[in-house]
């Protein structure tokens, strides 16, 4: 137990702020930025500090929440290797959220209190170290992102909302049946009464049958959430309609709980059925890759060709954690914290064309580099960070999955692997085919006269700077990517060793 229960205040701070600010109604309503803003600030302060603990083993906390009758479920939180850079991207971007889109003017205290829960819930599952917990936490942040959708968004939003949480929900479900079999597994070869938590589960000693088939249902609940073709429909449908600050914190944050379910829960609690299932995974991964980046290609509207965009990135996630190996875990996380910085600064680069232009249609924009200088500085910036320029972190997630990849396939005698070599390749191709052919019709083609450009206006002073952090975080970590993987090698390289030691 920590002398100051940091995790705590992570969770109670924004919920605070939720609840304060969703009371801000009438003429308080114009306060609620303000409001939400200083909640925001102050818990990315509180979760900066985590990174000057020298030893994160030490910071967790656990407080009895039931434990009657043969029941043991705590309020359990914890953080290491794999959490801490989500934890911290994550309030970092809600901070940013806020201030890129603070000039919401319907409802806004509704607006800025939805998306403070949903950094409540986004936390609280990078942190959770009981299945109970997590499973709360992990539906906690459903709500709000249905209601940002079905208040604030598009023209389709109530269509796009309520197949969202179809989607989720079902798969979230599935994954419950999954929590209840390890728990209640665990139970009977331990006897000691139902416990959930996340280190009385990895205790139990499973068969390989109850693993294969456990990890089927649990793979499933996270795959759907990341999400991986072919459960990937929803995701193009709630980016499009999405307000911006709802894609930014789906991109970012929420799309990361999947892959990082995966790894905190199948890869520790299920290694044996993470190894009958690795070509799943690994297939999986490059499906999604090359059908993402070739998908956006014919997109016309620049948000959902940034969400197809993510589709294939996240596949690389998957293709890395396929791997099993301690440097494929380790640039799968590099890629999940890499993803979600250069997707914010994507989808509030989507959002500012579709405020400041009237539209995000690709065809209908043209010449905006000679009119706009700090929409295309940005755009160009973030297109290039996500396509793998090197010197920005995109690049050096990139190159650890495609090298562990390698890695993988030169172990594997079969002469299909030159198959699957060439994707990489192809992936690459079309990423950087579908990024340069749009910058080349939006900023440096002819102007189409189908948009009056006379009454737009370049990005707003906090628009500007919101977005200027981002990339600044982006150029950053791709010039030192020390700083990230300095905390999560000690993690995959545990977690990998263990799994190495079982193939």
């Amino acid at each position: 137990m920590n002398e100051i229960p940091i995790l705590s205040l992570l969770l109670i701070i924004p919920l605070l702020g939720a609840i304060l600010t969703l009371f801000m109604g009438g003429e308080r309503a114009k306060h609620a930025s303000k409001v939400a803003g200083v909640f925001a600030a102050i818990t990315m302060v509180a979760s900066l500090y985590l990174l000057f603990v020298e030893d994160l083993s030490t910071v967790s906390e656990s407080f009895v929440w039931i434990d009657a009758i043969g029941l043991k479920i705590n309020f359990a939180l914890t953080v290491d290797g794999l959490s801490l850079l989500l934890i911290i991207m994550t309030t970092i971007l809600v901070t940013l959220v806020l201030l890129f889109c603070k000039s919401e003017s319907d409802r806004p205290n509704y607006f800025h209190a939805l998306i403070l829960m949903m950094e409540v819930g986004l936390i609280g599952v990078f942190m959770a170290a009981d299945y109970f917990l997590f499973y709360v936490m992990w539906e906690v942040t459903l709500i709000p992102m249905f209601f940002l959708i079905s208040w604030y968004g598009g023209p389709r939003r109530h269509y796009a909302a309520i197949k969202f949480f179809i989607y989720t929900h079902v798969a979230s479900l599935v994954m419950l049946i999954g929590i209840f079999a390890m728990v209640f597994q665990a139970s009977a070869i331990s006897g000691t009464g139902i416990d959930f938590a996340f280190e009385a589960v990895k205790a139990a000693s499973f068969s390989g049958h109850f693993q294969t088939i456990v990890f089927g249902l649990m793979f499933f609940g996270f795959i759907v959430k990341m999400p991986m073709v072919p459960f990937h429909t929803w995701l193009p449908d709630a980016h499009v309609e999405a307000p911006t600050g709802g894609s930014v914190l789906l991109a970012a944050s929420m799309l990361k709980m999947g892959s990082y379910g995966i790894v905190r829960i199948c890869l520790e609690a299920l290694p044996q059925g993470a190894i009958e299932w690795q070509w799943v995974k690994i297939i999986l991964g490059l499906v999604s890759m090359v059908y993402g980046a070739y998908a956006c290609i014919a997109q016309k509207d620049l948000k959902k060709l940034v969400a197809y965009s993510s589709v294939s990135h996240m596949g690389m996630v998957l293709l890395a954690i396929g791997t099993l190996s301690e440097i494929g875990i380790m640039f799968a996380v590099v890629q999940m914290f890499a993803h979600g910085l250069i997707s914010a600064a994507l989808f509030m680069v989507a959002g500012a064309a579709g405020h400041n232009f009237g539209t995000r249609d690709i065809p209908l924009l043209g010449g905006l580099a000679g009119k706009f200088p700090l929409f295309s500085a940005f755009m160009m910036f973030s297109f290039m960070a996500s396509l793998g320029l090197p010197g920005l972190v995109g690049f050096v997630a990139e190159f650890g999955i495609l090298y562990s990849f390698w890695e993988f396939l030169v172990a594997q005698p079969d002469v299909w692997m030159t198959v699957l070599i060439a994707l990489g390749p192809l992936y690459m191709l079309l990423t950087a085919g579908y990024y340069i052919w749009a910058m080349q019709r939006t900023l440096f083609g002819v102007e189409t006269k189908k948009v009056d450009l006379s009454k737009s206006h370049d990005l707003s002073r906090s628009e500007a700077v919101s977005l200027g952090l981002v990339c600044m975080l982006v150029a950053l970590f791709g010039i030192m990517p020390s700083l990230a993987t300095d905390f999560i090698a000690p993690y995959a390289d545990s977690l990998g060793t263990f799994l190495g030691g079982l193939i």
